[in-house]
């Protein structure tokens, strides 16, 4: 909406392939939601603009453009994902609470209630640098805005998981703090055990099977019986996690390990195929690599075959070293075989 300002007011959708893959607010007023299918979408919303965004160019590089305008502020920054950042501003908050002019006001919104009897009881300090921590968090969110033009949320909180939850609750463009007292409040009101980040999929499915769906079950439960299905460090931490506990800290994101491009497709039908795609991947793969001004020494592939019900199976990967003069020739058909040649195994199984 950057590029094209009037789209701000209409609902706006942005397409990959026959999905809808995020859209914004207006959109989701109107019934749309995140991965819609193109003619779901359409149904609800006759009028939906909807955008081409299998090119993520424009997205990775904003998506820096705001990590660096963070920096500025603390180097403690650590990425998740394209649209989301932790910032540790203990630093900063120290230094105001110094300063005789900061006030005593919050920012935004308080999650729970009770904010003027709470803010009396705390003997710790964690009120007064929380509610320190919300006037940084609105001074960058001005900021960014008027530097950038990107609107965004904020959660205020002591760690990195009750922060990104609480950041949640007031949207778009508003920020909220999570004060200590309502830590429960909020955790039980997620409600499934998904709703905590890192529980994905495959994690839900297992607790399920032990009779553990909601948060306050997760909670309840006794810690050797998630011992017994998932080994005692998995279990404490989903343990506390659960009671909005994270010790983990906000680790500066430096540069990637790793840069890597993806696409979905018709399943390929002999060789030739697989190696013209790989090609098309790594057109804009190797932009990134130029770009970075790193040379790999390794290469993977990732693909999935049909299994003989024609069901997609999971994915599997082969990697092999690559000489850099490859990469800096930035010749996609000598790579793209290098890409055949390491998975040829895999790639014969699925060619048959």
């Amino acid at each position: 909406m950057l590029r094209n300002p009037e789209l701000r007011t209409k609902p706006l959708g942005i397409q990959q392939k026959n999905i809808v893959v995020t859209c914004n607010y207006v959109a989701r007023e109107r019934g749309i939601s995140k991965l819609s299918y193109i003619k779901d979408a359409e149904k609800k919303c006759p009028d939906i603009v909807l955008v081409n965004g299998e090119d993520l160019t424009h997205y990775r590089e904003m998506s820096y453009k705001i990590t660096n305008f963070l920096l500025k502020y603390t180097p403690k920054v650590e990425r998740l994902g394209f649209d989301e950042n932790f910032l540790d501003v203990s630093d900063m908050v120290r230094t105001r609470l110094n300063d005789p002019s900061t006030k005593e006001e919050v920012k935004g919104h308080i999650y729970g209630q009770g904010q003027k009897d709470d803010a009396d009881s705390c003997t710790c300090g964690c009120h007064a640098r929380l509610t320190v921590g919300t006037q940084i968090a609105a001074d960058i969110r001005s900021a960014l805005q008027e530097e950038l033009g990107i609107s965004c949320c904020a959660g205020i909180a002591w760690n990195k998981l009750l922060s990104k939850l609480v950041a949640g609750t007031h949207k778009p463009n508003q920020q909220t703090v999570l004060f200590p007292e309502h830590t429960f409040e909020l955790m039980l009101s997620l409600e499934a055990v998904r709703a905590i980040p890192g529980i994905g999929h495959s994690t839900a499915k297992r607790l399920a099977s032990l009779g553990i769906q909601t948060i306050s079950q997760l909670q309840e439960v006794d810690q050797s019986v998630l011992t017994g299905e998932f080994g005692n460090s998995m279990a404490q931490t989903m343990k506390l996690l659960s009671c909005g506990s994270d010790q983990s800290p906000v680790v500066t994101t430096g540069q990637a390990q790793s840069i890597s491009d993806e696409d979905s497709f018709r399943k390929c039908q002999d060789v030739e195929d697989v190696k013209n795609r790989i090609g098309g991947l790594l057109d804009n793969l190797l932009k990134r690599l130029e770009e970075d001004g790193r040379l790999p020494g390794i290469i993977r592939l990732t693909l999935r075959k049909l299994d003989k019900e024609g069901q997609w199976s999971k994915r599997e990967s082969r990697q092999c070293r690559v000489p850099s003069h490859v990469f800096a020739l930035g010749n996609n058909k000598t790579i793209a075989w290098y890409c055949v040649l390491s998975n040829n195994k895999t790639i014969q199984m699925k060619m048959k």
